[in-house]
């Protein structure tokens, strides 16, 4: 593992003899009760849990999208193929729907991906086939087809650029929903697995000593709760600048 030079310690480094340390000088967040630095690990952590939801967001949307600019614009029997797809995975929650498959696939990052990724793009297809689906009947569509534009130069030049808007706001949203995911799989041994300092796992591994040493919980819960919060505010921000309303396809 490649420990980032902004990184005090490696944060899979054992020292017992530094176990469960307070917060102190060399120790900015103290020490956890294998003797590793905790700010090290809260640092690592944060690009295990967060680079890992932008890798999951952005893989449901390179499904998701195409999916729905497909099913909007052709319509017809592809259509309500794909959509008898989304609604059933829409007929589920979305983390049960996610703990059934990492439970199947068994403990591990590339398993979590997986699963959380089968859940998510449905969100994204329906979105952008509600937009797809209210655009096409509009006359500058009409008058694109006869200026002899194809399906894919349409899709490209008129569709794309009005689903923007409402895909940037629900994935901003949505990448806060991904980080609680993945923490909370981790958190009951499906997602990251010792001794990987991912936010959930640590939360996990930090139960324990919890009266003694509840840094080790409060820190990492913390961390969630600021990075979600940090992100649902962007994704306000987003809306109110796209002005985007709730409609049935999405947010």
């Amino acid at each position: 593992m490649t420990v980032p030079v902004l990184v005090p310690f490696d944060p899979n480094h054992v020292d017992m003899g530094n176990r469960l340390q307070p917060i102190s000088v060399e120790h900015l967040l103290g020490t956890d009760h294998l003797g590793r630095d905790l700010f090290s690990r809260i640092l690592v952590g944060a690009q295990t849990t967060v680079g890992t939801s932008i890798f999951v967001l952005s893989i449901a949307l390179l499904i998701g999208i195409p999916i729905g600019l497909i099913s909007g614009y052709i319509g017809g029997r592809i259509d309500r193929m794909m959509m008898r797809v989304v609604d059933a995975f829409l007929a589920f929650p979305d983390y049960l729907v996610a703990i059934v498959l990492s439970g199947l696939l068994g403990p591990g990052m590339i398993n979590l991906v997986i699963a959380i990724v089968t859940v998510k793009w449905v969100g994204y297809t329906r979105l952008v086939r509600s937009t797809v689906l209210s655009e096409k009947q509009k006359d500058y569509i009409a008058g694109a087809k006869i200026n002899g534009l194809s399906s894919f130069q349409i899709l490209l030049k008129h569709m794309i650029p009005h689903i923007l808007g409402n895909v940037m706001v629900l994935a901003t949203l949505d990448i806060g929903k991904i980080i609680l995911m993945i923490a909370a799989l981790s958190y009951i041994g499906l997602g990251a697995q010792p001794p990987s300092p991912e936010w959930g796992a640590m939360l996990n591994e930090g139960k324990s000593f919890f009266y003694n040493a509840p840094q080790l919980m409060i820190i990492p819960g913390l961390s969630i709760m600021i990075i979600v919060f940090i992100f649902n505010l962007l994704g306000d921000y987003l809306r109110d600048r796209f002005d985007v309303k709730d409609q049935k396809g999405g947010l």
